[in-house]
């Protein structure tokens, strides 16, 4: 009888965590919408496709925000996956226990480094090794690529991208490395019975485990770059434009709102800032979706 009681106070208080959990999202959503309802009502679908953000004249489009933070996440993540993966199968497969546990110790260390450390970084270090030596040799041998056209300035997209990618690398390598480390040894050793590499091991025999979970890891890592503010809104350059050059300056919606809101003075400023925070949370949400769906795939067809 005792132990039927304890079971329901259990099963009772795991469900009073979930619903204050489902509450928490729901309150989130409802103040986003009720602080943006000016901004929806006055702009409706348009803020969504127009370019002109001007506090002055109170006309605002947010299409240069998300153009910024799209972008600036991708680069983050097509430099990040391949050296993240690379550091991971060092670390699970082929470092000696010393030197993984070296290795694995620093990029713990870097996960956990307070993102204003990373624009500070960024902003006196490495924007200048881009203006000085990296945009004018990508300028000289690939200006005939759109995205390597304009003055070597610095600060824009293709800085913003790498300070992200620097910030997701140990994210997505621990997290993988961890994977990793669960696929049993005996499958492993199966593979190199039959004759298999270790590179054949690792493509043909781990990676396919470990899919659901890499893909989990490589989600973490993209929504971290999503929501990231204060590094990158200290080498993107923050100006509300789209433009094909990697070289440009550009704006987050995370960045807007960190640096615009304090300054807001009409209701219909401080609405359309909400919308991007609005904005932000819904573009969040729809890739956490597609994670779940790619994990769910991947587990039905690994």
């Amino acid at each position: 009888m005792g132990t039927r009681f304890g079971d329901r106070i259990i099963k009772l208080v795991s469900l009073l965590f979930a619903s204050f959990i489902l509450l928490l999202i729901a309150g989130i959503i409802y103040e986003l919408i009720d602080g943006s309802r000016r901004s929806l009502a006055a702009f409706g679908w348009r803020f969504l496709t127009t370019s002109t953000w001007d506090p002055v004249s109170k006309v605002f489009g947010a299409l240069p925000f998300i153009f910024g933070t799209i972008v600036s996440s991708v680069i983050a993540l097509c430099i990040a996956l391949p050296l993240s993966i690379g550091i991971a199968i060092f670390l699970s497969e082929l470092a000696p226990r010393q030197v993984r546990l070296y290795v694995s110790l620093m990029i713990e260390m870097l996960a956990a480094v307070p993102s204003i450390i990373y624009g500070l970084w960024g902003l006196f270090v490495m924007t200048p090794f881009l203006q000085v030596h990296v945009e004018p040799l990508l300028g000289t041998h690939l200006g005939f690529i759109p995205l390597f056209q304009g003055p070597p300035v610095g600060v824009g997209m293709l800085a913003g991208g790498l300070i992200l990618s620097i910030m997701i690398i140990p994210t997505i390598a621990s997290i993988t490395r961890d994977i990793f480390n669960t696929i049993p040894l005996l499958s492993k050793e199966a593979g190199f019975a039959i004759g298999m590499t270790r590179w054949e091991v690792i493509s043909k025999v781990v990676f396919p485990q470990a899919r659901p979970g890499m893909i989990g890891a490589i989600m973490l890592g993209f929504g971290r770059a999503l929501g990231e503010t204060m590094a990158i809104t200290m080498v993107i350059g923050n100006a509300p434009t789209i433009s094909a050059s990697l070289f440009s300056p550009a704006y987050t919606l995370s960045s807007v709102i960190a640096n615009e809101f304090t300054e807001a003075t009409s209701k219909i400023y401080i609405s359309s800032l909400i919308e991007l925070a609005l904005l932000l949370f819904i573009i969040s949400m729809i890739f956490n979706a597609i994670a779940k769906l790619l994990i769910r795939k991947g587990r039905f067809t690994a």
